[in-house]
């Protein structure tokens, strides 16, 4: 769950999103690098960090958001084709957050499919290289990995380190020190 001081809840949200502004808007002019004065011109698109775009849309409607980047046709067709092969990290490290933030703001309403897609295909991968891979090739699979799947890797790699340890006979139930007592027992006179 997102925090007020989760560090990466704050970088998804620095996460740049393409806006459109609705309305022409005086004084904010160092937000567009090409403006030539202090107003951004209605129409002019700009990039800006998520929570900005969000708090923009939410005063009146004042931009309209348009789906980042890594959410394009071309990604939904890499991931379609491959989904293991796809270095996702380098299209938004944060792309299933982000997604799930950015679905009931923009009009296309395929963004939720992909994003279920995309994470049930890659899902098994991801198990599969945490349970059977050796220290060699994980270097080569991680990188490619968002922050929620390299988390998910690496709980399953501890899952899978603490059953190994525990099928090679590491704790096991021990008696309870107190049944080890023998009792003394009164009999009736």
């Amino acid at each position: 769950m997102p925090g007020y001081y989760d560090i990466d809840d704050i970088l998804m949200e620095d996460e740049p999103i393409s806006v459109v502004f609705q309305v022409t808007a005086n004084g904010v002019g160092l937000l567009d690098p090409g403006a030539e004065s202090n107003c951004v011109e209605k129409g002019a698109k700009v990039d800006l960090p998520f929570w900005l775009a969000h708090g923009l849309l939410s005063l009146e409607q004042a931009v309209s958001i348009n789906p980042p980047p890594c959410f394009t046709q071309k990604t939904w067709k890499e991931i379609q084709a491959d989904a293991a092969c796809v270095d996702l990290r380098v299209r938004c490290p944060y792309l299933y957050e982000l997604g799930c933030k950015i679905v009931p703001l923009v009009s296309d309403k395929s963004i939720g499919l992909f994003l279920r897609y995309a994470f049930t295909s890659r899902y098994k991968e991801v198990l599969s290289k945490s349970h059977s891979s050796s220290m060699m090739t994980v270097p080569k699979f991680v990188p490619r990995l968002t922050k929620e799947e390299t988390r998910v890797f690496e709980s399953a790699r501890e899952s899978m380190t603490g059953f190994k340890k525990w099928r090679a006979g590491g704790m096991r139930l021990q008696k309870a020190s107190i049944l080890d007592r023998k009792r003394k027992t009164k009999l009736p006179e």
